[in-house]
């Protein structure tokens, strides 16, 4: 009996050690290698599982879709990275990542294909779900370029005449920056059919001002800069605020059973942030945290 405790705890344990790399474990991502390790794509392809798993079928995702938005036209060291070792080898970009090639000049676009693909079997319902994903982009996107859709079945343009006449039965679809939130229920009406699953991806700008959406769309997991730090969410956990430090790492500092609003999140990390560092902790000068 003894024996066979000990052969099943050899078994389980292992399997049990690795469940954090196969969800991409609990808190918000590493700054920065969580977007090129796989940590970040595993966190939200987990989220929008339990999201649809709980019956949500409007669904918003929104993160940085490089690892430095702000700086993606300058092509900082940890954008070009990103570009060439992930985007463009997973996606098989014909050409590759070169200076001055299409996937470097529309990095953001073509990321967020990368990102699409990577939650496109949780939006279908996994191995076993049996539905079809597909793609559609409002970004200045060459579909043709790109040689690795994995489980995407089909791209087209948001709000197109093709993709409308193209939908499937059944079909999950992912809206890249599908734009201001008044347009989403458009979007859904011309291109999801009712109980299928709609993930509205990265949208570049909100209307509303504040975190996450008003439009009744789950944020099923969501992760944006502020001054000072990041607001993080993960369904079905609660929403945190963390720190950011001037060696770039976070630290929790509260967490929020219902969304705050972007205000409150904002002024708390600010000021904690101010409190313990006073000015020297700027992501952009010099000897005092700069890590881009």
């Amino acid at each position: 009996m003894v024996r066979l405790v000990c052969a099943f705890l050899l078994v389980v344990c292992p399997v049990a050690a690795f469940i954090p790399l196969i969800d991409g474990g609990k808190g918000m991502p590493a700054l920065y290698n969580g977007w090129n390790n796989e940590q970040l794509s595993k966190q939200a392809a987990s989220a929008v599982s339990r999201a649809i798993g709980a019956g949500k079928t409007k669904i918003e995702v929104n993160f940085p879709p490089v690892p430095n938005v702000e700086e993606v036209k300058f092509g900082t060291p940890l954008n070009q990275k990103f570009g060439k070792n992930v985007v463009a080898k997973d996606l098989k970009f014909k050409g590759g990542y070169k200076p001055g090639s299409e996937v470097s000049r529309q990095l953001i676009a073509y990321s967020n294909v990368y990102w699409a693909k990577k939650l496109a079997g949780a939006a279908k319902g996994g191995v076993l779900g049996g539905k079809q994903a597909c793609v559609l982009s409002s970004e200045p996107v060459n579909f043709a370029n790109i040689q690795s859709m994995g489980d995407l079945s089909r791209s087209g343009k948001i709000m197109s005449e093709k993709a409308r006449k193209e939908g499937r039965t059944g079909e999950a679809v992912i809206c890249i920056n599908p734009g201001g939130e008044e347009q989403w229920d458009r979007i859904v009406s011309a291109h999801v059919q009712p109980g299928c699953p709609c993930i509205m991806l990265n949208s570049a700008y909100s209307t509303s001002y504040d975190l996450g959406n008003k439009r009744g769309f789950e944020e099923a997991y969501y992760l944006k800069r502020i001054s000072k730090g990041w607001v993080f969410r993960s369904f079905p956990g609660p929403w945190e605020a963390y720190l950011e430090r001037p060696d770039g790492t976070v630290e929790l500092l509260q967490q929020y059973r219902t969304k705050p609003a972007l205000r409150e999140v904002a002024a708390l990390v600010r000021d904690e942030s101010f409190k313990r560092y006073a000015i020297n902790n700027d992501r952009w000068s010099p000897g005092f945290g700069e890590r881009l």
